[in-house]
């Protein structure tokens, strides 16, 4: 902020004034002094009295027209000095007047600076107005160019996926071309198979028929084979038939872990091996029967370490081979046994205690087709 000051003088003029005609009025009674002197000395010399009085007189003259002169002076100075005053206190004045006016402008610049700093604030602000402006046009623009440029793309695109509808319509015209062509194959070899299907359903109804036959003879001998299997083991309750099979325990086969039968399985096994040898006299050779040998075991874990099987599957068909095998040693057809294993999967008592577990190991023998 502009700001102008002006520091206050003391006035010295009238004291100069003063100083110097002081100063004159001394410097003129030494000068006079200093001729009385010279002319006391001189006057009284008598060879040069005359002269020197002479001299004296013009000196004097001359001294009176330097007095006179300096007087004039004096009375100059004076005017010139009284003039000067003057003209100090006009300057004083207009040096009041020009401070009063000073700080009028004093003031008037500090408003006008206000002013200013106002005006660019506001300047400013719309210049950073303007900036936002002119970035956001900036990016609209860019935004334009952008899409201006994802259009294109876009209708090139369009092209492109216009180019590919069109090869995938010839495409299609093509396949259904084709489709049409297959389909007339396929309904004409449709009515064939329709004339084969035909045969092969009477050939299936037959085939049923010869089955349903065949089970129905097969049904006849079960309960014969049960009844004669019970009559040669007896009574025992570790053998009982259980609808269309008879089941043998494992415990009265083998021992506890092992697939290795017993004497005493070996023995039941035997008699077994009788009642089916027996059974292929009776049975018609035209009806294609098996004794399904199907063992069994309960639900307790294999022990760790065990060798020769892994788990109960393995056990259970191990198992049954080993009957399998004993019948056939004992002169059934192998041809006639079928050997399985189903582990612990096909319980026929659900609990825990020693009774269900003993009845869940066990051979299942079924007659039945193949």
């Amino acid at each position: 902020m502009l700001n102008i000051r002006f520091r206050e003088k003391t006035n010295t003029w009238p004291a100069f004034v003063d100083l110097f005609s002081n100063l004159v009025i001394i410097l003129i009674f030494l000068l006079i002094v200093f001729v009385f002197l010279w002319i006391t000395t001189t006057v009284f010399n008598k060879d040069t009295g005359a002269q020197t009085v002479a001299e004296l007189k013009r000196a004097n003259a001359e001294q009176s027209e330097k007095i006179m002169q300096m007087t004039a002076d004096e009375e100059e100075a004076k005017r010139l000095l009284i003039l000067a005053r003057a003209e100090l206190e006009n300057l004083e004045k207009n040096n009041a007047q020009l401070s009063n006016s000073l700080q009028e402008v004093n003031v008037s610049v500090d408003e006008l600076i206000t002013e200013y700093e106002n005006k660019v604030a506001e300047l400013q602000n719309q210049g950073v107005d303007l900036q936002a402006q002119v970035a956001e046009l900036t990016q609209q623009l860019n935004q334009a160019n952008l899409d201006k440029q994802r259009t294109a793309e876009l209708e090139q695109e369009r092209r492109n996926l216009q180019s590919q509808m069109e090869q995938q319509r010839a495409s299609l015209a093509e396949q259904l071309t084709k489709l049409q062509a297959a389909l007339d194959a396929a309904e004409e070899k449709a009515h064939e198979k329709d004339i084969q299907y035909v045969e092969m359903s009477t050939r299936l109804n037959k085939a049923l028929a010869d089955k349903v036959a065949e089970l129905n003879s097969v049904a006849q001998y079960q309960s014969e084979f049960y009844k004669a299997i019970k009559n040669a083991l007896g009574g025992d309750s570790y053998i009982q038939p259980d609808g269309d099979r008879f089941i043998v325990s494992s415990d009265i086969l083998f021992s506890s872990g092992s697939y290795t039968l017993s004497p005493e399985g070996k023995n039941q096994i035997r008699l077994i091996a009788n009642v089916i040898k027996n059974l292929e006299n009776q049975i018609p050779t035209n009806i294609d029967w098996i004794i399904r040998v199907d063992g069994h075991t309960d639900k307790h874990k294999v022990v760790p370490g065990t060798k020769d099987y892994k788990d109960n599957m393995e056990l259970s068909l191990l198992r049954a081979n080993a009957v399998a095998n004993a019948l056939a040693e004992n002169g059934v057809s192998k041809r006639r046994l079928v050997p399985s294993g189903f582990g612990d999967l096909h319980p026929v008592e659900l609990g825990t205690d020693a009774a269900s577990l003993q009845q869940n190991r066990r051979i299942e023998l079924q007659l039945t087709n193949r």
